[in-house]
């Protein structure tokens, strides 16, 4: 028994760390960052911006933690996830629930105590999405799960603009759909060119049920729609040339992608167009916040 015990697996601070998906945290908290700078004209107080950040962080972190106890089976049988550290057994299920519950519940009575609860609950109500509906039932129930599924994922830079506010805005409620047209183009790209691993464990991609043609137009026209809705905040006078600007050349280039997806000569376009896309939204937001904050601005 000993030498079972010794040969075991054993998890480090980092193997936690990957629970919480962290690059796809650090992109979360970038809109989150923005949607409290956008929320207000001066400077965010450090008394909301940390708590908030951490908040937000924690609680998603969370959310990430139960999506790598609920997809073990699936993320060992696929080759960008079966070193997951659940997957891998160097974290059981039972340690990821507790780690889980503790960071989920850090996060949340951070947020209402030192936040507000407007903003505790919104990002409840965001981990029960994704967390519970998305990657327990969505995920494995229809090809529009990335969709659906999307608006929780969309949330961050509303959580942002509560933090300041304490209010759901228009502006707010701009930044989440514009999150929400780009996260379909943005999956469908990655499970184009994982589609064998996606359909080997069964799980309901659009390119597994209605095949990579079907898939490759329907990224096409989610990202004509979100290059349209990327010029909303300047076209309702919520920023200015500059984002104006800025917004054009980063839709321009995702549009770009997505033809070359659509003719079908590059093999590498899929993923080419899925690392696109991340530039995209970190440049798009970033953009958004010169544009607030920086004299030239016009607008």
């Amino acid at each position: 028994m000993s030498e079972l015990i010794a040969a075991a697996p054993r998890a480090t601070w980092t193997d936690y760390l990957e629970l919480c998906k962290p690059r796809v945290v650090l992109l979360m908290l970038l809109c989150a960052a923005a949607g409290m700078y956008l929320a207000t004209p001066a400077l965010v107080p450090l008394g909301v911006l940390v708590p908030g950040i951490v908040g937000i962080a924690l609680v998603a972190g969370s959310a990430a933690t139960v999506n790598h106890i609920a997809d073990a089976r699936i993320d060992a049988r696929m080759a960008r996830t079966r070193n997951r550290p659940v997957a891998t057994g160097r974290i059981s299920s039972l340690r990821g629930l507790v780690f889980a519950a503790v960071t989920g519940i850090a996060g949340f009575a951070l947020l209402y105590v030192w936040v507000n609860p407007l903003t505790a609950w919104l990002n409840l109500a965001s981990w029960a999405g994704y967390g519970i509906v998305y990657t327990l039932f969505l995920k494995r129930a229809t090809p529009q799960n990335i969709v659906i599924g999307g608006l929780f994922g969309a949330a961050p830079p509303l959580f942002g603009w509560t933090a300041v506010t304490n209010s759901i805005e228009p502006g707010g409620l701009l930044l989440v759909l514009i999150i929400f047209a780009w996260t379909p183009p943005h999956f469908w790209a990655l499970a184009l060119d994982r589609i064998d691993e996606y359909r080997e464990v069964d799980v309901p991609m659009l390119p597994v049920t209605h095949g990579e043609r079907y898939t490759r137009w329907h990224i096409f026209f989610y990202t004509v729609m979100l290059f349209a809705i990327s010029l909303l905040p300047f076209a309702i006078g919520m920023s200015g040339l500059l984002y104006l600007t800025g917004a054009t050349v980063l839709g321009a280039g995702f549009l770009y992608w997505a033809v070359v997806l659509l003719a079908g000569k590059n093999p590498r376009a899929p993923l080419q167009t899925f690392r696109y896309s991340i530039v995209y939204l970190m440049a798009l937001f970033a953009v958004l916040l010169l544009d607030h904050h920086l004299p030239l601005s016009i607008g």
